[in-house]
């Protein structure tokens, strides 16, 4: 493997390590909150680390797909590769669905969508050079989006009876 490849890998794996660090703050800063919620415990610890190790093999399969004449696979994207890995492995052994399922979902998601937030404004200068419509389709899907939401959630309360 070459130096420059590993340094990469280093490097990715150094920021999804700092991802999988956020995830635990965020979910004892939620236990604090409210002592209810999901406990850290030994088992939360490697539900983390079995989340860093499904994203790390993800990005090594991604950057193999790359060299494959295959147009469809080069392009496909680092998250499919590695929720195709998070099934298949999950599949294999309920070892790591125990211990993933110690790590609370919302406290996934904050950091998640801290760098997706990050993401998309790094590429605000692509966004400047779409058209205005898009910001009139945008404003739909984000009030079809609610409003379906809305919808749903009111059908099923009224399925349950409240």
């Amino acid at each position: 493997m070459e130096k420059s490849s590993l340094n990469k890998y280093v490097k990715f794996g150094l920021v999804v390590f700092m991802s999988v660090g956020l995830i635990l703050f965020t979910q004892e800063i939620k236990l604090l909150k409210n002592p209810e919620s999901t406990p850290v415990s030994s088992m939360t610890i490697w539900g983390l680390l079995v989340l860093w190790l499904f994203s790390m093999v993800g990005i090594v399969i991604s950057d193999l797909a790359k060299k494959v004449p295959i147009g469809f696979i080069q392009n496909f994207p680092v998250l499919g590769w590695v929720s195709i890995t998070s099934l298949v492995s999950c599949m294999l052994s309920d070892t790591f669905i125990k211990a993933i399922s110690a790590v609370d979902f919302l406290s996934i998601t904050t950091p998640i969508l801290t760098f997706a937030g990050i993401s998309v404004v790094d590429r605000l200068a692509d966004l400047r050079k779409t058209s205005w419509k898009v910001a009139i389709v945008a404003v739909f899907v984000f009030i079809g989006t609610y409003v379906g939401s809305a919808l749903l959630s009111q059908i099923g309360l009224m399925v349950t009876g409240h």
